[in-house]
């Protein structure tokens, strides 16, 4: 069988049809980036959510890329961080890690060569090359390459350097804001396409993907939860056909690949969004959770009675659970909350403060938590979660 040529791309900026359905998708996601974001959902409860889904996004980026950790293991490294440091379990936090230095230094930071290669160092850090790492982390690849399971053959390595700056200078032409998300879809099959690193392309181009996203105001730090992840996880043989048609080089290839990165990304929004009414992640995330982990004793009796309470309020003093410890002092009232506290799954709505909010990134209500946002659509796990 011969072996696949390597097929020179223009970068250049697509301008799909004005009747097109990529047009109605690109006008859509506009009107969602500049969307106020408003809601009933306490921002503390929503910054925990923004956590789960930020290492679940990053699960998903490394079991692309063939990492076998199970969410059941994954989650048990989250609520007992001690018990299991493998390099497997070392590969998803590096993940986390790449995905907060953005969110950090993104606002300030171009997308450039420096930014890349830092991403890509905290990628592959400390990771054996038998386990995703790389030989020359944080620096362009220096050999020739040969996806696996792709008909692609990337550039030679000596072209390398010369097609990144190609990219970086892409993104960085004032095209107008319109072509702004358009653009992020090019650039991902583009640093897909020239395949710049040793090793760890896969996952640094999806975080290279969340900086460009954030970079153009689908911006975290207001309150919103983008999972851009979750476009490419949900289905891996479909990511990898889509690229493949963009890899063609047509327009019609390209078209194809953008619009489903596009639609991805609305369906993602449009999700999350959901969970800014609380009434909504109250009925339909919280309560069925704690109900769940009732059931599976991740809590007592008890406990529930006192969460529950918490989830119904929101936010919760002392005195608001009296009817629940009818005929017991005050000292046990504090007591109770002093344990879910240190627990985990109590917290104090500021520094100080004898309000309460319920907690869940940390304990064991988590593996509840996701398992409720799994079954109502919002995370692609189909594994078990106890």
């Amino acid at each position: 069988m011969t072996a696949p040529q390597f097929k020179h791309q223009d970068l250049k900026l697509l301008h799909p049809n004005f009747d097109t359905s990529l047009t109605d998708l690109i006008i859509e996601l506009d009107y969602l980036r500049k969307k106020k974001l408003e809601g009933s959902t306490h921002p503390q409860v929503f910054f925990q959510l923004k956590q789960v889904f930020h290492f679940l996004e990053s699960w998903e980026s490394a079991r692309i890329e063939g990492n076998n950790t199970t969410i059941a293991e994954y989650l048990e490294s989250k609520i007992s961080p001690s018990n299991n440091n493998s390099e497997k379990l070392q590969e998803i936090r590096n993940i986390e890690d790449a995905m907060r230095y953005v969110e950090a230094h993104i606002k300030d930071a171009a997308i450039d060569t420096k930014l890349i290669c830092e991403l890509h160092q905290i990628i592959v850090a400390g990771l054996s090359v038998a386990v995703e790492g790389d030989k020359t982390p944080g620096k362009y690849r220096t050999t020739n390459l040969k996806i696996t399971q792709s008909a692609h053959l990337p550039p030679d390595w000596l072209q390398v350097d010369e097609y990144m700056r190609e990219l970086y200078d892409f993104i960085a032409e004032q095209h107008g804001s319109k072509y702004d998300l358009l653009k992020a879809a090019i650039a991902h099959h583009r640093f897909v396409w020239a395949h710049p690193f040793g090793n760890g392309n896969g996952r640094t181009v999806r975080v290279f993907t969340y900086a460009m996203l954030i970079k153009w105001g689908f911006n975290v730090g207001t309150g919103r939860i983008l999972n851009p992840t979750a476009v490419f996880c949900n289905n891996r043989q479909k990511y990898y056909d889509y690229l493949a048609l963009a890899d063609n080089g047509t327009n019609e290839g390209m078209l194809a690949w953008v619009e489903y990165v596009l639609k991805g990304l609305k369906e993602e929004i449009e999700k999350i969004d959901k969970l800014l009414d609380y009434n909504y992640l109250k009925t339909e995330i919280l309560l069925p959770a704690l109900t769940y982990a009732l059931e599976k004793q991740y809590v007592t009796v008890l406990e529930s009675q006192i969460l529950k309470r918490v989830i119904q309020l929101e936010v919760i003093k002392a005195g608001d659970i009296k009817d629940i410890f009818i005929g017991k002092k005050n000292t046990e009232i504090s007591r109770q909350i002093s344990r879910l506290i240190n627990r985990g799954m109590l917290v104090p709505e500021n520094p100080g403060a004898r309000k309460y909010l319920l907690r869940f990134d940390n304990n064991l209500l988590l593996r509840a938590i996701v398992k409720q946002l799994s079954e109502k659509s919002f995370l692609p796990v189909n594994e078990e979660i106890i």
